[in-house]
């Protein structure tokens, strides 16, 4: 059955009408992220609670910018950045559970898990994340696995439990785009093999609209992005575009796009659908 542009996004027990997930971290001020967000479209952000919202000993702060989302409109994802193993992450997904439970939020039971290898390149440990995974799952989470473009890696977090598979599309801010679409093409395949409608989100490294338009051309059924519109010279004028890129990238995944030829075929063919006049 041909799939349609008004099909929600599934992604565990949560239905959404837009598949673009925004970040809230590196805007110059709240009321700017605020527009942003508006901008966008989108109905889930990320937040990166132990950089945002915690202090070191893991309290609420004041003034957070919880304090400036609107909580009835968004679903809040947060997410373990800044965790180099899977013991910080587990304790930084259960501190946000706590939180969001104690807001009334819907996605307190649910995490963007990551778990990275190094300061340097920030790319994520596959080991780590695989033990993360498996441990919050347990614990009853609906985890979105953020882990590289590695198919066999991908699988495995699906195996482990993983709600959905994150793939990045190339190093955490470096707006370097879709770099190996070959590998996302081939995470797709394992990860929707007998299972079509599992999700998969490409996050990480998208710096423009058409970055999103290609992810979305590959199969993806969502991208998450946050340094691609907080440091836009306009982030709202690019949160904007982001928006539009999606849907446009979308709408070509399901229209089918015409196979590549080595040659020219005639755009007035001498045979067709079209009868000719006689």
């Amino acid at each position: 059955m041909m799939k349609t542009e008004t099909e929600t996004l599934r992604v565990g027990p949560f239905r959404f009408t837009s598949r673009l997930f925004v970040g809230t971290g590196k805007y110059a001020t709240f009321e700017l992220m605020k527009a942003a967000l508006d901008a966008s479209e989108c109905e889930v952000v990320t937040v990166a609670l132990r950089r945002d919202v915690f202090d070191a000993d893991g309290a609420a702060r004041q003034g957070n910018l919880l304090d400036y989302l609107d909580l009835s409109r968004f679903t809040i994802l947060p997410n373990t950045a800044g965790c180099f193993s899977a013991k910080d992450a587990v304790r930084s997904s259960m501190l946000g559970r706590d939180l969001l439970e104690g807001l009334g939020n819907r996605g307190a039971k649910w995490v963007k898990l990551e778990v990275l290898a190094d300061r340097k390149t920030l790319l994520p440990d596959p080991f780590g994340t695989l033990e993360a995974t498996k441990e919050l799952v347990a614990a009853g989470f609906d985890v979105l696995a953020y882990t590289n473009d590695d198919p066999i890696t991908a699988r495995r977090l699906k195996d482990a439990g993983a709600t959905s598979v994150m793939p990045l599309g190339s190093p955490i801010g470096s707006g370097q785009g879709i770099l190996n679409p070959a590998n996302i093409r081939l995470s797709l395949e394992y990860l929707k093999d007998g299972d079509p409608d599992y999700p998969v989100i490409v996050d990480a490294g998208v710096g423009t609209a058409s970055d999103v338009c290609f992810a979305m051309e590959l199969g993806a059924d969502g991208v998450l992005l946050n340094t691609g519109i907080a440091a836009a010279e306009d982030p709202v004028q690019m949160a904007r575009a982001m928006s539009h890129g999606l849907k446009a990238g979308r709408h070509a995944f399901l229209s089918g796009r015409i196979p590549k030829k080595p040659y020219s075929t005639a755009s007035s063919p001498t045979e067709g659908t079209i009868a000719r006049s006689s």
